[in-house]
């Protein structure tokens, strides 16, 4: 009876939208991923159709000089990839990732209505006269109170959906778990659909057709995102929130610090843990025990008191498994910290990406020129390119050298993508420096003199980057699902996010820090609002130099880590032998 059972159900505790036992023969796998993967590609063209042309926005209609236009933009985007972690949180502790996700869209929704209204209602749209608007601050408050609404939003989408559609392959069933693998590849491709039409379809109607229906058409494109997402609620299966992360964390420090001065058992087997299969932890398998940061072991290790209470309290005497969650999230702290430097790069494609090509040639024949933001559809297309190509040649090539069902590690991969970032830097760097040049030659020093150069020389830049995410974005995707503990995939998953908010922050404090510094003295600067006047390929430098330092790094880090190890997963554990 039990291997008929094993048959049926999954064995990762999932279950049904009525809360039964999830079958596998009607729930999840690879039928319930089109929904989810469809709200994906609909969300990420909303919200790459609102924000990939928004430094433009910001300095046309908000009348903001380029340095703040960058900024904000960078603040905002930052504070879109904060908020995942109160999503996560309510997703992990209470409401269930399919629950959060539903409610989160409708502020979201609530957000890009009113980012509309406030670029196309009579009284909401600032006044413009001889190419320059003048908004009030009302005017710019309700376009910044919309922008930071949809921040909100997002922070209940980001963090779960990948989870969730993650959720829908049992890691007990050696098929689905080869599927849940190619799962992530599949889901930034989906990402990627969306932003291609974004950076090309919506950037064009924003340049050449207004604002309003720029921001319109994001909008509708989000509802129709919930309804696709609501189709798939049969076939969905769903983890049982496993209460508060935070709470459990916080035991396992208090009752490591009670027990201070007590010895940990050279033996593992003799610290606390429940006796019978599960955890003790909705939603969450045994861990087994590491020796890493031994001093939180003393939160597990059972004196003479524990054992003569009936019912030990938590904030006093741990499992192993709970100990082991908190070890799992801060050995991944390194790891998160190494991917702030390669936001930062990828956070230049939405501003100085742009600037730059704001100053190029753009024509297309004589009657048409192509927006600067729209350049970022290359980087979307070498996205698609390289998910296929990597998830059909590259890992099947790999896998026969290495022997592992990834081909390479996650943390392999993600170095990789590092690497390959640095490359993008030096490309910008080297366009900019013959910009420059031909500036120099031709006396092109005006504010709206245009370089003759291609504005298509911008696509190396873009397309190695699009080359750079496939390895790194979708290999931080992928690991810190993997390597979190089960009841705190939200939690991790929104870990994961925030590297890109620190990466945007981190470009804010570097532009901050070289304007404030280039400008001394009454000097022009490295990146003037007058660009044909500045130095932005020394930024870029900057940015390729802190690129390899943070490689450095990150090869010492990987080195270091040890990857998790679940009870009763041998197979975990022969895949990540001598993984790093």
């Amino acid at each position: 009876m039990g291997e008929v059972a094993e048959d049926i159900y999954t064995q990762d505790g999932t279950v049904d939208v009525k809360g039964n036992p999830a079958t596998k023969k009607n729930t999840g796998n690879w039928r319930a991923c089109p929904y989810i993967l469809a709200n994906e590609c609909c969300e990420r063209l909303a919200y790459y159709g609102m924000s990939t042309n928004l430094v433009n926005y910001m300095k046309t209609r908000l009348g903001q000089e380029s340095a703040i236009a960058a900024n904000n933009v960078t603040n905002w985007s930052g504070t879109c990839y904060i908020t995942p972690l109160l999503g996560a949180f309510l997703a992990d502790a209470y409401m269930g990732r399919f629950w959060t996700i539903a409610s989160f869209m409708i502020i979201y929704i609530l957000g890009l209505a009113l980012l509309t209204m406030a670029s196309s209602v009579k009284g909401l749209v600032p006044a413009c006269d001889g190419g320059a608007c003048h908004p009030t601050e009302a005017q710019t408050g309700v376009v910044f109170l919309a922008l930071y609404l949809i921040a909100l939003g997002t922070g209940g989408i980001k963090p779960c959906v990948s989870s969730f559609g993650a959720d829908q392959f049992d890691e007990n069933d050696e098929g689905e778990k080869r599927s849940k693998s190619s799962f992530f590849n599949w889901f930034y491709f989906s990402i990627n659909i969306g932003a291609l039409v974004a950076s090309s379809v919506l950037v064009y109607v924003q340049t050449h057709v207004g604002w309003g229906w720029g921001f319109g058409i994001p909008a509708v494109v989000m509802a129709v995102a919930v309804a696709s997402f609501f189709v798939g609620t049969p076939l969905y299966r769903h983890q049982r929130p496993g209460g508060s992360p935070l709470t459990r964390i916080a035991q396992v420090l208090v009752a490591s610090a009670r027990k201070w001065g007590v010895e940990v058992p050279a033996d593992g087997s003799r610290l606390h843990e429940t006796l019978d299969r599960e955890s003790g932890i909705e939603g969450s398998r045994k861990l087994e025990h590491t020796g890493q940061f031994a001093c939180l072991d003393r939160a597990a290790v059972e004196t003479p008191e524990d054992r003569s209470a009936a019912n030990a309290s938590a904030w006093r005497l741990c499992t192993v498994t709970q100990v082991e969650e908190l070890k799992s999230v801060v050995r991944l702290l390194p790891i998160w910290a190494s991917g702030i430097v390669f936001a930062t790069v990828y956070g230049q494609m939405s501003t100085m990406f742009v600037l730059q090509g704001n100053t190029l040639d753009a024509s297309m024949g004589p009657h048409f020129s192509i927006p600067a933001a729209s350049l970022s559809i290359f980087d979307t297309l070498s996205v698609i390119v390289w998910v296929p190509v990597y998830d059909r040649l590259i890992v099947p090539a790999v896998r026969a050298v290495t022997g592992r069902p990834r081909g390479f590690t996650q943390l392999q991969r993600m170095g990789i993508g590092l690497v390959i970032s640095v490359f993008s830097m030096l490309a910008a760097g080297v366009l900019d420096v013959v910009r420059l040049r031909a500036i120099a030659r031709h006396g092109l020093y005006g504010d709206k003199d245009v370089v003759p150069i291609s504005i298509f020389w911008q696509v190396p830049q873009y397309f190695i980057i699009g080359a750079a995410e496939v390895f790194t974005f979708v290999g931080q995707l992928e690991f810190f699902y993997d390597q979190a503990p089960d009841a705190m995939r939200s939690m991790c998953s929104a870990l994961s996010l925030t590297t890109v908010a620190l990466g945007n922050y981190l470009s804010t404090l570097l532009v901050t820090i070289v304007t404030h510094v280039t400008t001394r003295n009454g000097a022009v600067g490295w990146i003037p609002d007058n660009l044909n006047r500045g130095h932005l390929d020394y930024f870029f430098w900057l940015l390729a130099v802190l690129s390899l330092i943070n490689f450095g790094v990150y090869l010492v880090i990987a080195s270091w880590y040890t990857y998790k190890k679940t009870a009763d997963s041998p197979d975990d554990k022969a895949e990540h032998a001598g993984a790093n």
